[in-house]
């Protein structure tokens, strides 16, 4: 763990990171993390299902679609399968930017977030509410003139007004070329157990989440070319083989292209 960070008070990525499995977590995130599970017991499933959601857009991306560039926004702390590791794996030369604005997931990052000789991972230090910042800095690693992978997951419900929320996505795409790619996905309103759960957290001190509509939701895409099936539930949107169906999860996302 990194000096001077407060053990005392839950965190949401600590806590995010117990969910998945993770030891970069206290006892005071494992507690707020149960009170969680306890009013909505899916959580731990949704944050693998996220996980997974990750690893199977970026995978596609990388490998048929030859996409080499990734805006990663809203990182979190590292945890496996991160997004280089995906793409580096089908392609090593892939260069990836990861950007927050927390000082806890900046010192893991810095830490741990390594990349192949061929390729590049590099990490900013900013706010999503400003995303000409944020193309400025990320250009100095990646290259506008050729298409980027946006990814959005589980961020942009920190964003209380959705118009806001709706013109973050806008001004991002605008500064990115034709043939790139946005990746998103957020919690959605449709369980009651959810929203409590979600409601107690914020009550309790927790960084403000808001759940969206599936159709709210859908509605970044706005402009996209949408690929195949659509803004799903995240287990929808093509999952591995699998005798089993997919869980079904409170959480919708997809893949669009920029045209």
């Amino acid at each position: 763990m990194t000096s001077g960070i407060d053990a005392s008070v839950p965190h949401s990525a600590r806590i995010w990171n117990y969910w998945l499995g993770g030891k970069d977590n206290y006892p005071v995130d494992r507690e707020a993390g149960d009170a969680f599970l306890a009013v909505y017991p899916e959580q731990r499933e949704k944050a693998l299902a996220c996980r997974y959601f990750l690893a199977r857009t970026v995978r596609h991306l990388a490998g048929e679609v030859g996409i080499r560039q990734f805006l990663d926004i809203g990182t979190g702390l590292p945890t496996a399968d991160n997004t280089h590791e995906v793409a580096q794996r089908v392609a090593p030369e892939c260069r990836i930017v990861y950007v927050d604005n927390d000082p806890l997931v900046l010192a893991h990052a810095r830490a741990l977030l390594t990349s192949t000789s061929e390729g590049t991972t590099a990490y900013l230090d900013a706010d999503l509410r400003e995303p000409e910042a944020i193309l400025g800095e990320a250009a100095q690693t990646l290259d506008f003139s050729r298409p980027v992978a946006l990814m959005l997951l589980g961020v942009l419900g920190h964003i209380e007004d959705y118009d806001e929320a709706r013109d973050i996505v806008r001004r991002l795409l605008a500064g990115l070329p034709s043939g790139s790619f946005l990746v998103q996905c957020d919690g959605t309103d449709t369980n009651p157990a959810y929203i409590a759960a979600i409601e107690g957290y914020r009550s309790k001190g927790g960084v403000p989440y808001n759940l969206r509509s599936p159709q709210q939701i859908a509605a970044f895409y706005e402009g996209l070319e949408l690929l195949e099936p659509g803004v799903v539930p995240i287990p929808r949107w093509r999952p591995d083989p699998s005798p089993f169906p997919p869980r079904e999860v409170d959480q919708s996302g997809g893949v669009g292209r920029k045209p």
